[in-house]
């Protein structure tokens, strides 16, 4: 039976369109699942370190402070904010005319002692004189028993009064030694080579040593720094005596001083306010460091004091090491056997087993495993992200 024209163009229609929804269906609810999109990284040779990071401050290798043993007036100020200075080099003068009185009065009781040492030598010369000639005539019965006692016993009297005046002699002898060193006191001279970094006390003050000494100047040797670096305590365990350190400070960020360092003091300076063993209370409530010291030289004199220091110690490094980011390996891996995503020629990620070495927590040195030039995946770029603001979803080596 023949099919009427009109009917057969609506069946036509009906194919098509039912064909149309299949394909409108197929590519809705059952296309394939678009592969994600991975980020990578190359395997590359470079210098690697894991550090400790630690603050610290600038400080003069040695600082004396410069005061004054006796009272009285500054009357001269040798030396200015800045000036080097060596040792014995006079500082400062302080008036002297106490001094002097004190050293005058000194020498006039000592040549006063030494008088009347000579009057008891000549008393003492002829009580033994006396005492001689009442022993010769006592011998021959020539005196009475009691004259050549009485002179026995003045001969006795002078010598104790000789030595009576020798110990007196000393004693001013002594006084006068003071006096002349309380002269020199007025004299303020510097103790060691250095650089005037503090002048405490002006021209014209009057100072008081009698309550404490007074400080004039601050003398700083700075051809040498030292570092003074606040440790966390939970880094000081992996710090030693000798190991590596370099610091760079604000005005020189580029620029890295080296050195070893030289101490890791055994408490935090909290202890020194504690009445305890430990300073737990202090301990409980705010962070604990512990000081490392290093030496630095500073001949240009860059260095300044007080000024702060970034300062890293060095635990480990390796020069010309083959390095990858450090996302890109497992986390928690072990030291050997972890595995990374390796993008192969298909472009696909493939696992691979490699050894590692020094882990900074930013890059990590593969000892084995990889080639330099190869990629590993470091992570998946989030979908409908642009690309110049790619964020990566960190995710497992195994979970792409």
């Amino acid at each position: 039976m023949a099919i009427p024209p009109s009917r057969r163009r609506w069946l036509l229609i009906s194919i098509v369109a039912a064909i149309l929804v299949a394909i409108i269906v197929k590519l809705v609810f059952f296309s394939a699942e678009e592969a994600p999109k991975l980020v990578t990284a190359k395997a590359e040779r470079a210098d690697i370190e894991d550090t400790v990071l630690a603050t610290g401050t600038l400080e003069a290798s040695e600082l004396v402070s410069v005061g004054a043993q006796v009272s009285g007036q500054v009357r001269r100020l040798h030396v200015a904010l800045g000036d080097k200075v060596t040792a014995g080099q006079l500082i400062a003068e302080i008036d002297s005319v106490p001094q002097q009185n004190g050293l005058r009065n000194a020498e006039a009781a000592l040549a006063s002692q030494r008088a009347n040492r000579a009057v008891q030598e000549a008393n003492l010369h002829q009580a033994e004189l006396a005492f001689r000639r009442q022993s010769d005539m006592l011998a021959e019965d020539a005196t009475p028993r009691a004259e050549f006692e009485n002179a026995e016993a003045t001969l006795g009297a002078t010598r104790a009064q000789v030595k009576a005046l020798d110990a007196q002699i000393v004693q001013a002898t002594t006084t006068l030694d003071t006096a002349r060193t309380n002269l020199a006191y007025t004299r303020i001279t510097a103790p060691m080579d250095g650089t005037v970094v503090a002048v405490v006390t002006k021209e014209g003050q009057t100072v008081n040593a009698n309550q404490s000494a007074p400080t004039i100047v601050k003398l700083a040797k700075l051809d040498v720094v030292t570092v003074n670096a606040e440790i966390s305590e939970a880094d000081v365990t992996k710090v030693n005596e000798g190991q590596t350190v370099y610091f760079t400070i604000l005005g020189e960020p580029g620029k890295r001083y080296y050195a070893k360092l030289r101490a890791v003091e055994p408490a935090p300076d909290s202890i020194e306010t504690e009445t305890g063993n430990s300073g737990a209370a202090a301990s409980a409530s705010s962070a604990v460091y512990y000081n490392g010291l290093f030496d630095v030289p500073n001949p240009d004199g860059k260095l300044r004091i007080a000024m702060t220091a970034q300062v890293y110690i060095v635990l480990a490094e390796a020069k010309n090491a083959l390095t990858i980011p450090a996302s890109a390996i497992e986390r928690g891996g072990r030291r050997r056997g972890t595995t990374v995503m390796v993008l192969g020629k298909n472009g696909k990620p493939v696992p691979r087993t490699v050894e590692i070495g020094i882990n900074n927590k930013a890059t990590v040195q593969v000892l084995s495993g990889l080639q330099p030039g190869e990629e590993v995946v470091i992570g998946e770029a989030s979908p409908g992200a642009a690309p110049a603001d790619n964020r990566m979803r960190r995710r497992g080596p195994m979970g792409f």
